[in-house]
């Protein structure tokens, strides 16, 4: 679809970041004020422009676009960067809400940003061609639009369909958490250096952070920041993980000096994991489809002083027939719908199409079938997902279960969005010994 832009030239001799005096129309009169909590500068409204364009019309993933327009203009300081980011995702978190209650076309990101100042009583800026809305109507629609939980709480009709058929009373609970935004949790490496140590090496560096129970290597951070950057993170005291993510790799009832595979690694986030619960001692094979994955979890890997690890790529059955019967312990994180880390990747819910749910259930079935051979008779395996819906957890176990005798369910855990974090569910099964 032709894009048709409509922008007014900046006022001549105003440099471009220059909080503005921005005039409404309020639909009876027009007043103007100089913005005091949110000044809008034109440059950081235009890269969030730009960053909705790439991730609706271009269909790229939003943190990636955030990445790389927050390296477009090393002028922005913590502040612009901070509304770049936070628009840019909150305006995918309520796509729906915003278009039909502004009545925008498709990918009219300028509407959108005009409907996301109204909700948030904002004045509109005057270089765009959105000083003329009705913003008495616009917020009589916002309101009107909270009676219906498909437009209320911006998703598609067939997964609130989905949602509803699965997850029944519940489903308004979870719909609701998962359009929180996440919190930004650090998992300390416990290989070199503890909790407690990191939070004051972390504060001394700047970022301030909270301890929660329950999660013995979690780390909140109190304000959103570039954690990357500091020194900590490059000497690899820590990892960005979820708390939720974080529960995965003590269900497998690790101990030190076992061998263990990590069968859908991906770039290694609880392969690091294991690795700092075996204190290095013992065998981590990681595998993946994608062998660039895999490679960033080297990298990932040597700055965590994780000396354990070996990688394979999965590119052939001979790959898993190889390693048959050899694992005391197996992860299968499977492919899933992710529906569980919407509130962490919102736009993944406008990409999605419903044949999805259908073909990733069928993978997850055959990863199930055929990876669980490298389970040894007597070892235990954990299927996971970061998936709320039965179909993805629950049932797949039970249907491999009723034709695999020689596996019994140990346990089952699940962590719901509403509960504060990420969405994952876990099976304990353990491989009978002959």
């Amino acid at each position: 679809m032709k894009r048709t832009t409509r922008r007014k030239k900046v006022e001549e001799g105003r440099h471009p970041s220059t909080p503005l005096r921005v005039t409404i129309n309020t639909g009876q009169t027009e007043r103007s004020r100089s913005l005091t909590d949110t000044k809008l500068h034109r440059s950081t409204v235009e890269a969030v422009i730009r960053s909705l364009q790439k991730i609706f019309i271009e269909k790229r993933y939003a943190d990636k676009v955030i990445e790389k327009t927050l390296k477009e203009n090393p002028r922005w300081g913590s502040r612009d960067r901070r509304f770049i980011a936070e628009t840019t995702y909150e305006i995918v978190r309520w796509y729906r809400l915003l278009k039909e209650s502004a009545e925008a076309r498709n990918n009219d990101f300028i509407t959108l940003f005009g409907a996301w100042c109204i909700w948030k009583n904002i004045e509109l800026p005057t270089w765009y061609e959105i000083k003329s809305y009705q913003i008495q109507k616009v917020k009589e629609q916002l309101e009107k639009n909270q009676s219906t939980r498909k437009i209320k709480e911006s998703i598609p009709d067939w997964l609130d369909e989905v949602g509803e058929i699965e997850l029944k009373e519940k489903w308004d609970q979870e719909l609701s958490a998962l359009n929180k935004t996440a919190a930004v949790v650090l998992r300390a490496n416990t290989l070199k250096v503890s909790l407690q140590k990191l939070q004051t090496i972390l504060s001394e560096q700047g970022v301030e952070t909270y301890a929660i129970q329950n999660f013995p290597d979690a780390l909140i951070l109190q304000q959103r920041q570039n954690v990357f950057l500091t020194a900590a993170f490059k000497e690899g005291l820590f990892e960005v993980q979820d708390a939720g993510s974080q529960t995965i790799a003590p269900f497998l009832r690790i101990e030190p000096g076992m061998r263990i595979i990590d069968a859908c690694a991906g770039g290694g986030g609880k392969t690091l994991h294991i690795a700092s619960l075996l204190q290095n001692k013992g065998r981590i094979i990681s595998m993946d489809v994608e062998a660039w994955k895999l490679d960033e979890l080297k990298n990932r890997a040597k700055r965590a002083g994780a000396t354990t690890i070996e990688t394979r790529v999965i590119d052939s059955s001979k790959v898993i027939k190889r390693l048959e019967h050899s694992a005391d312990r197996l992860l299968l994180d499977v492919p899933c719908s992710g529906l569980g880390v919407l509130k962490r990747n919102p736009d993944a819910k406008w990409k999605m199409q419903p044949d999805f749910i259908d073909k990733i259930k069928i993978t997850q079935q055959e990863i199930l079938q055929s990876y669980s051979q490298m389970l040894k008779p007597g070892g235990l395996m954990v299927y996971a997902t970061c998936s709320i819906l039965y179909s993805e957890n629950e049932d797949q176990v039970r249907k491999f279960l009723s034709g695999n005798s020689s596996f019994e369910l140990i346990e089952e855990k699940r962590l719901w969005p509403s509960d504060g974090f990420d969405g994952f569910y876990m099976a304990l099964i353990k491989r009978l010994a002959v």
